[in-house]
């Protein structure tokens, strides 16, 4: 089975600290913030194998450019393929109760 290579853009790398940060600082619960941190990133590392398994989003127009979300929690990670140099780009993660769609519209999908 062919591995893909899962690169987090830079901001999805600060949207996980913000997301670990709150936990840990505005919760004040350190060992949540390292169990939701863990289990975020293994999920999306999970990806490396069969990312298609994951459906596409349902708004336009990002579903048409292939942009899958990925729930975990209450947690949402968008991301898209790139079958010709086999790589998952992760372009979010989102606290799932936050509007989806200005999430969306925030992120660099490239």
């Amino acid at each position: 089975m062919d591995k893909y290579l899962v690169n987090i853009t830079k901001y999805a790398e600060g949207q996980l600290k913000e997301i670990s940060h709150y936990i840990a600082n505005e919760l004040n619960d350190h060992d949540c913030a390292m169990r939701i941190l863990d289990l975020l990133e293994n999920e999306i590392y999970s990806l490396s194998q069969l990312p298609q398994r994951i459906v596409l989003v349902d708004e336009e127009p990002w579903h048409s450019e292939g942009i899958h979300k990925m729930i975990i929690k209450n947690f949402i990670v968008y991301f898209w393929i790139d079958e010709a140099r086999m790589t998952v780009q992760i372009t979010g993660v989102v606290y799932a109760k936050r509007d989806q769609v200005k999430q969306l519209a925030k992120m660099n999908m490239k």
